[in-house]
């Protein structure tokens, strides 16, 4: 059987080899090669490319989710001395998804070496967590609907913060966010007479103004919101039009489901406003929503008193994450909780070109799910 050097380098295999949300077929394939040597009571295959690998005790008994990611990202990777850099050009592991799933596989080792001896432990290998909202489609499954779970649990290593450190939060851990895209609409004309036109422009400026000063001053929102512009699309290269159409994406983010809904409020009254001011057609849609990811307090405890029997340092977090996850969609209507796990505060951040996950990780992360799993169904 696997020992921990094989997990490293089945986690190195993964990076050099990454594929995007939603087309992780090889990952799949790979990580389900690996797993079956754990013997599961059950592997099933679910939303496209995920796997859940089921191992059952005796005894009726709760039962436990452990969920990791098995997307990558579109970015460059910039580490040239890494032995097992990325072999795709424009794909990588630059948020540690590839760590992620080291930690579970290790995990199965672990767990097969100890099977539960009441309830079931499933191991969740999902896909797009980066884009599409992977844990949406999921949630969707009957597949997952047949295993109910009672507690579900997931981590993100965190550069910047002490490795090994755990930090936790009840209530909100990841902020909640969408992305809006607005559609201006007005006259073209020749680039000569322009004031024989209507370009939207002016608008869309104050628009942005508008929505950022919102952000910024934080009137009338419960706590911490952000607003970030992501891009900007209008005409064309050529110097004789002045264009009629501008397009562009603006990410809104807030610690809190409610105070995201008010933002979103606001900011279509902001856009509606200036458009009826400059006599402009407009629209708004929005896409990546993300809901908050609310910890349950006792799944918070759980990790608590894992990672103190493993003797880690806890951390209570003061605000949540800026960043949003889409673990948000399983703690909507199951008790669960995601925690951070310092990565080494010289680690570059996630994301990154030169971010690389830390193999010394793998074992004391997966510990610290394993003494979980250990308190609730041995």
């Amino acid at each position: 059987m696997s020992d921990l050097q094989d997990v490293i380098n089945l986690r190195r295999t993964l990076h050099r080899y990454p594929e995007l949300s939603k087309q992780e077929f090889e990952t799949s394939k790979r990580i389900s090669e690996f797993m079956q040597q754990f013997d599961p009571d059950e592997e099933i295959s679910v939303a496209g490319t995920g796997k859940m690998f089921v191992f059952e005790g005796k005894e009726p008994g709760e039962t436990i989710f452990f969920r990791c990611e098995l997307d990558a990202l579109p970015i460059q990777e910039h580490s040239p001395n890494l032995a097992y850099r990325s072999s795709i050009d424009g794909v990588s592991h630059l948020c540690g998804h590839d760590g992620h799933m080291a930690i579970i596989a290790y995990l199965g080792k672990l767990i097969s070496e100890n099977r539960p001896q009441k309830g079931k432990v499933v191991l969740l290998f999902q896909p797009a967590e980066e884009t599409y909202l992977g844990a949406k489609d999921m949630v969707k499954s009957p597949e997952f609907h047949a295993l109910s779970p009672d507690y579900m649990f997931a981590l993100h290593n965190i550069p910047g913060v002490s490795k090994n450190k755990i930090l936790v939060k009840e209530g909100s851990f990841a902020a909640a966010s969408c992305g809006i895209t607005i559609n201006l609409e007005g006259r073209t004309s020749h680039a000569a007479e322009p004031e024989k036109g209507n370009p939207p422009y002016p608008a869309g400026t104050k628009i942005i103004e508008e929505i950022q000063e919102l952000t910024r001053t934080k009137k009338g929102f419960k706590s911490h919101v952000i607003s970030t512009l992501i891009y900007i699309r209008m005409g064309e290269i050529s110097f004789g039009i002045s264009p009629s159409s501008l397009e562009m994406g603006i990410t809104l983010r807030a610690y809190e489901n409610k105070d995201l809904n008010l933002l979103c409020k606001k900011a279509e009254e902001i856009i509606e406003k200036h458009a009826h001011d400059f006599a402009l057609e407009f629209s708004h849609s929005y896409s990546e929503i993300y809901p908050a990811t609310e910890n349950a307090p006792v799944c918070v405890q759980m990790i608590t008193e894992a990672a103190k029997s493993n003797g880690l340092d806890v951390d209570q977090m003061e605000n949540p994450n800026n960043w949003s996850e889409d673990f948000a969609y399983y703690t909507a209507t199951n008790k669960g909780a995601q925690f951070g796990f310092g990565s080494g505060e010289d680690i570059p951040p996630l994301h990154n070109p030169n971010y690389d996950f830390p193999d010394d990780l793998i074992e004391p992360a997966a510990n610290v799910f394993f003494q979980i799993y250990k308190n609730r169904l041995m």
